[in-house]
């Protein structure tokens, strides 16, 4: 049933999943782009490292499965739900992941997710991808509100989307379960009006669209 609604939605439904999902580059050399089948090895190799198992419950364990998640991203995409995005340096081996999920065009708002490789950790990429899908999300697409959730206990992850611009609105307790129990879990966001992502990032935007 479609819901009625008093005020048009932020973001025209349908604007999206028609069009090839973009990549983007950044000034420091990152790629952003869709996940492709080729990525598997690497993809299950990440979630083989203690640090994201950590924080993400939810992961593969053959290289099967991973397909199938890639099957789900494009799906995703095509279905208006969401979009994931793999993060590597000069078409080389994957750096990490970043994901902009829950799309809600009415309200404009959606969530983000990523993790980092153990190697390129420290490096910036974190926050090179945050800030380019940042960019993208509310210049482009036209996204009023990106929301950003972490553990407490969680300290890399708080640095990154801080460094980003994203402001630590209250803490929900007890909000989420990982191998260790029950987390309280940090609320972050970012949104559109509140100025430039990052002035230093502003050549994002130089990326391509596939």
């Amino acid at each position: 049933m479609t819901r009625a609604l008093s005020t048009p939605p932020v973001i025209p439904h349908g604007s999206l999943g028609g069009s090839p999902q973009p990549e983007r580059g950044t000034p420091g050399g990152l790629e952003i782009r869709p996940w492709e089948d080729g990525d598997a090895p690497d993809f299950l190799a990440a979630y083989r490292d203690d640090e994201i198992r950590r924080w993400h419950t939810r992961r593969p364990s053959t290289e099967t499965q991973v397909h199938g998640w890639f099957a789900a991203c494009r799906r995703d995409w095509q279905r208006e739900k969401g979009a994931h995005w793999a993060v590597a340096r000069g078409g080389g081996s994957v750096l990490g992941r970043i994901a902009l999920r829950g799309f809600d065009f009415d309200d404009g708002v959606a969530d983000v997710a990523y993790w980092v490789v153990p190697g390129a950790r420290g490096t910036g990429v974190a926050s090179g991808a945050l800030t380019v899908l940042t960019t993208w999300a509310l210049r482009e697409i036209g996204f009023h509100r990106l929301e950003l959730d972490h553990s407490t206990r969680n300290a890399a992850s708080c640095g990154v989307v801080t460094k980003c611009g994203y402001l630590l609105e209250g803490t929900k307790r007890s909000a989420a379960v990982h191998d260790g129990g029950r987390h309280d879990m940090h609320l972050h966001a970012r949104v559109r009006d509140e100025g430039p992502v990052r002035s230093v990032m502003e050549g994002s935007l130089a990326g391509r669209t596939a």
